[in-house]
C-alpha cells in the first residue's frame, strides 16, 4: 500500500469521526469559559467568587462546533432553495 492511498484513507477515516461526531455531539465545551459560563476570579481576601458571565457562549457553557454550523447553514439554504 502506498504512502498516497494511506494518507486518503487516514483523511476519510478522520473526516467521517469529525462528522459523526457533529452528528453525535453537536455541541462541545465553550473553550474560553471551559464549560462552567462564566469567569472565576478571586476577591481582596483570595477567596474565589463567580466574575462576569462569558460572552461566546452567553453563560450556557456550550458552544457549537464548526462543522455542525457548516450543516446547519448548508441545510438553511438547501431549505430556502427548495419547495
Amino acid at each position: 500500500m502506498s504512502s498516497t492511498l494511506l494518507a486518503i484513507a487516514l483523511i476519510l477515516l478522520v473526516t467521517l469521526c469529525y462528522a459523526g461526531m457533529c452528528a453525535a455531539v453537536p455541541f462541545r465545551d465553550c473553550p474560553r469559559c471551559n464549560g462552567m459560563g462564566h469567569d472565576i476570579t478571586t476577591d481582596r481576601k483570595g477567596r474565589m467568587k463567580r466574575g462576569h458571565d462569558c460572552r461566546h457562549c452567553k453563560a450556557t457553557g456550550k458552544r457549537i462546533r464548526f462543522g455542525r454550523h457548516l450543516y446547519n447553514l448548508w441545510l438553511g439554504v438547501h431549505r430556502d432553495g427548495t419547495r
